[in-house]
């Protein structure tokens, strides 16, 4: 026989027995269906991590700073260095930050895979106000590069001298706009206040509103032209030593493998600094949600090897019921390698009927579930599709399935195989 026959014979003998078959194939349903919707799960969250991580800040880049080499606060006062300046840290009290200067920036720039670097300026504005309505308080991102998903207008341009600044989707009502299409485009002004107490006024523009997101802060994020012209106001009036500390700085660096990023950070610990990607800040989200995952897909894949064992009592009794006929097919020159093709292919076809429908309802239902959370509970993440279904993902579920199939058919394919030819035919 040859392999089209093959398909079309066990595709036939697989109904012989249709209540049987049915049963086998809801077994295989129920693993399919449960873990075509863990990785939809999966895949629904990781798409909408990756959507959120510019949001955070460049995928290109590392954050940097001094690595402190003084040891633990708690153990007592530490030496003075004159050599060394610092800054107060957001830990435990007494804690303090190494801080970059000139040098550092120079250094870091000099190292090879790094393309530029940019020292992280922290800015604390007053407020923001649109024309004559009420002023509201207002943080901005220091991250550079990062490009929140929007929810109308453009991305910031940090080419151009025009101060830009991108608006959290919490502000646009309360600052007067009918909704964000009206905030694109309009004049804002960001007060804040330097070093004598003297109060400044920033006129920045609106080119667009952000999404709710999930990794967001919550604070606008800004261009290169309104960070230059906040920082200038900010430092009004400060000792000029102040204007070139930095607690840390964004570094760039070309795409490049894992390999030779982490070449690039070694570099950087070896030269006395610390430095982050931003795989490195939210693999811990990563990790847990993969784990959750992980086991979500044990039990689905145990639920397979059960439906497994459904398989080969289906075709162990499917082979004792047709002894005979093997014997006949043998008896008339079929091969004992034909023989064992025909009852594997009977069992790969019902995994594929079973992950096949397992999969379609999935999908099915997973779709309509997830749109109806997207416009209920989880309405407040925009974006967020909690089930989506990669097609590689699914397709790689059913060829799974129908591998644990085949495997599962071979002792029944094996022992059909090994038929006596004669002794089949007198198989009553």
């Amino acid at each position: 026989m040859n392999p089209l026959e093959i398909l079309k014979t066990a595709m036939a003998n697989s109904f012989r027995s249709k209540l049987r078959t049915l049963l086998t194939i809801l077994a295989i349903f129920v693993g399919a269906f449960t873990l075509t919707i863990t990785n939809g799960l999966g895949t629904g969250i990781s798409n909408y991590i990756d959507n959120q991580v510019a949001a955070v800040g460049s995928s290109n880049s590392f954050t940097v700073s001094k690595t402190d080499t003084s040891g633990n606060p708690g153990s007592g006062p530490r030496k003075y260095d004159g050599s060394t300046r610092v800054l107060a840290a957001g830990g435990r009290p007494g804690s303090t930050q190494p801080a970059l200067g000139q040098a550092d920036l120079n250094t870091i720039g000099a190292i090879p895979g790094i393309t530029g670097v940019t020292p992280v300026t922290r800015l604390s504005p007053d407020f923001i106000q649109w024309n004559d309505h009420d002023k509201y308080q207002l943080s901005v991102s220091p991250l550079a590069g990062a490009q929140p998903q929007l929810a109308a207008g453009a991305p910031l341009d940090d080419s151009g001298t025009e101060p830009q600044l991108i608006l959290p989707s919490s502000y646009v009502g309360p600052l007067g706009f009918a909704d964000n299409n009206q905030a694109v485009g309009q004049d804002t002004t960001i007060g804040i206040t330097d070093a004598t107490g003297t109060p400044h006024a920033i006129t920045a523009r609106i080119t667009g509103v952000e999404q709710s997101a999930l990794l967001g802060g919550g604070g606008a994020f800004i261009n290169k032209s309104l960070s230059t012209a906040l920082a200038d106001a900010q430092g009004t009036g400060a000792p000029a030593a102040s204007k070139s500390v930095w607690a840390s700085a964004t570094a760039t660096f070309a795409p490049s493998t894992t390999a030779e990023i982490n070449d690039i950070k070694g570099k950087l610990a070896a030269a006395g600094y610390t430095a982050q990607t931003l795989d490195d800040r939210i693999g811990t989200v990563r990790t847990v949600i993969n784990g959750i995952i992980g086991v979500l897909d044990a039990f689905a894949v145990i639920a397979l090897v059960a439906a497994g064992f459904g398989i080969v009592n289906t075709l162990l009794m499917s082979v004792q019921e047709r002894t005979r006929e093997i014997g006949l097919m043998k008896a008339m020159g079929m091969g004992s390698g034909s023989v064992f093709a025909l009852f594997s292919t009977e069992a790969a076809f019902i995994g594929f009927l079973g992950s096949a429908i397992g999969s379609a309802a999935a999908i099915g239902l997973g779709t309509a579930v997830s749109g109806a959370l997207a416009r209920g509970p989880l309405s407040d993440l925009e974006g967020l599709q909690i089930l989506a279904f990669a097609p590689g993902t699914v397709a790689g579920v059913i060829v799974l399935v129908m591998a644990i199939a085949f495997i599962a058919g071979t002792l029944p394919a094996w022992r059909a195989a090994r038929q006596n030819p004669i002794d089949a035919l007198r198989y009553e």
